[in-house]
């Protein structure tokens, strides 16, 4: 019996230690492919030209863009925000500020700074959301449109953003990010190149913790003290150098970021605009105007671009990163859910098999593997009953690939974009490329699990998310470029 029992308990560790082996290697191959199709992209882009070069180019052409700005209790920051949007490099926008029933002066300071008065717009009723109680405008800032709206939420409050836009393309931002002044012109290239396919654009969200801010500009690059942030920094590096430009690359792109987004407005209020009841609004439109597309079975395009950019600031604590990640995981599997039946499916093509079998691996498997594998690897080594063989594959593939995916993508950093402006940057963000495999990425996969947890109690909301705010630095010299 005890000889039964040991051989069975020897062939489920092995079991087990396969599943999270097998699993971290698939892992690892889609990461290498990424890898592989983000420098071939980098490597094939034309030189990045100067905003006159652009403007030059595509300005007579460029269609006119809405700007979308929901805002919720952003009475501190909000003119200087909203300033920063007005000074926007681009022939012909609109800035539509979203208030979405801010408890605190948030309407008021916009109203005061600006001399906005009350006034009567047409605005479409097509996608869903809370009452307008008014909107308001100035001769004055031709511009500039403040939409005041009982609270429902960002994508309640992107959806009246929508409405009232007029403007063929909408982006859509955070409130307190900063969009670089020709990120508009950037990001627009694409429809004016290809208007017929072109559906959506996102751009580079970047990490402007630590960097000097003047006039909502960041004006000097520079990497922020605070552990979290740095180790941010690499995680942004990742998602966006690598993993989104080689899935746009390979057009099975299914997220683009809420703070930073260019979408064609027709298409949009054909799927509903932004979905009520989940926190991963951004990723499910997308997925929304690729099921939409195909089942039209029309050519479509969904891209991301690395030259425009969004600051925004990261969160330095424990706890605020910790909700932020979980809500992440938990919008990721509430989107994977409510479209499950794409996964795999021929008729959505490679949006079904690569891009949701992407999700699949990296976000419904992976926390929950990578976990086991924590807990149970190690142990089951110890106590004997797994090969040490097993043992050093698991390390191999958590640490080792770990630190090459992301000491790869700085390499393509400096190498194509170079926004770091001293090398020491790269020797430090190099250390904590190594360091993070060792605490945090476990922890990391602990607050995954947490909002796998809030996704099946069937949680809502966002919670709490405080932010210090962009406050100057000492000046500092200017970035290279």
């Amino acid at each position: 019996m005890d000889i039964e029992w040991s051989g069975w308990a020897v062939a489920s560790a092995e079991i087990i230690a396969l599943v999270v082996i097998g699993t971290g290697l698939l892992q690892i191959g889609f990461y290498i492919v990424q890898l592989g199709f983000a420098g071939l992209s980098l490597a094939q882009r034309p030189p990045v030209v100067r905003s006159s070069q652009l403007w030059q180019r595509y300005a007579e052409q460029a269609p006119p863009i809405a700007v979308l700005a929901p805002a919720f209790n952003e009475e501190v920051t909000i003119v200087e925000s909203v300033n920063s949007l007005l000074a926007l490099h681009y022939p012909d926008f609109e800035v539509i500020v979203i208030n979405d029933g801010s408890k605190d002066g948030t309407l008021a300071r916009l109203l005061g700074h600006f001399g906005l008065e009350r006034v009567d717009r047409y605005h479409d009723l097509t996608v869903q959301h809370q009452p307008i109680r008014g909107l308001y405008a100035s001769p004055r800032l031709p511009r500039l449109l403040v939409v005041d709206k009982e609270n429902g939420g960002k994508s309640d409050a992107l959806n009246a953003g929508i409405n009232v836009a007029r403007s063929p393309l909408f982006c859509s931002i955070d409130a307190d990010s900063l969009l670089e002044s020709d990120a508009l012109i950037r990001a627009v290239r694409p429809f004016v190149e290809e208007p017929e396919k072109m559906v959506a654009v996102g751009g580079t969200i970047r990490l402007a913790n630590g960097s000097h801010i003047a006039a909502g500009r960041v004006t000097s690059v520079r990497l922020p003290t605070n552990f979290l942030a740095l180790v941010q920094i690499m995680e942004y590096l990742r998602a966006f150098l690598m993993a989104r430009l080689a899935l746009s690359r390979m057009q099975v792109l299914t997220v683009i970021s809420g703070a930073f987004g260019l979408f064609r407005r027709r298409l949009a209020l054909e799927v509903g605009g932004y979905s009520h009841g989940t926190v991963g609004e951004d990723m499910e439109l997308v997925v929304k105007l690729h099921r939409h597309m195909r089942d039209l079975k029309q050519e479509y395009r969904i891209e991301f671009i690395p030259e425009p950019v969004c600051w925004t600031e990261a969160p330095e604590d424990l706890t605020i990163l910790g909700r932020q990640r979980s809500r992440w995981q938990r919008g990721a599997l509430e989107t994977f859910a409510k479209h499950r039946d794409m996964l795999f499916n021929p008729r959505y093509g490679r949006i079904g098999f690569i891009g949701f079998g992407q999700v699949m691996i990296v976000d419904v498997m992976g926390p929950v593997v990578e976990v086991v594998g924590y807990a149970l690897v190690p142990l089951l080594w110890a106590v004997g009953l797994l090969a040490v063989e097993y043992l050093l594959a698991f390390l191999a593939i958590t640490f080792t690939f770990g630190i090459f995916v992301s000491v790869a993508t700085l390499i393509l950093e400096e190498f194509e974009l170079r926004r770091f402006p001293r090398a020491s940057d790269l020797i430090i963000l190099t250390a904590v490329a190594i360091v993070e495999n060792f605490g945090y990425r476990q922890l990391s996969n602990l607050w995954r699990i947490w909002g796998m947890f809030q996704f099946f109690r069937k949680k809502q909301g966002w919670g709490t998310m405080t932010r210090k705010g962009f406050t100057s630095a000492e000046p500092s010299p200017p970035a290279r470029t």
